[in-house]
């Protein structure tokens, strides 16, 4: 069960907390739409237990869309990182700050 709860402190901060899995991404991205487009978005990951495959793209997909993961579990971290760590690899190496092309 992933329980859900809303704090405002200059950002819409949300803390999930439980279980987040393939079947809560819906309600948690309405959530997310239902917000001013000029407000910053925090997740608060802290009490988050287990997630599975589906969520963690969708984890990774937030931090793309500039969505703070704050307080994010080690084994989450690690595992959001494995995903996308080629891709991320792949943007910082063809960034013009960093001098290479990349491969």
């Amino acid at each position: 069960m992933l329980k859900i709860t809303r704090v405002e402190n200059g950002a819409v901060v949300f803390k999930v907390s439980g279980r987040m899995e393939a079947e809560n991404l819906a309600e948690v991205k309405s959530l997310f739409g239902s917000e001013s487009d000029r407000r910053r978005i925090v997740l608060n990951l802290e009490d988050l237990t287990l997630v599975d495959q589906d969520a963690v793209s969708f984890l990774e997909s937030c931090e793309a869309d500039d969505i703070k993961l704050e307080n994010c579990p080690t084994y989450i971290r690690e595992w959001i990182d494995s995903k996308g760590g080629g891709k991320r690899q792949a943007k910082i190496l063809n960034s013009p700050h960093t001098g290479s092309r990349g491969p």
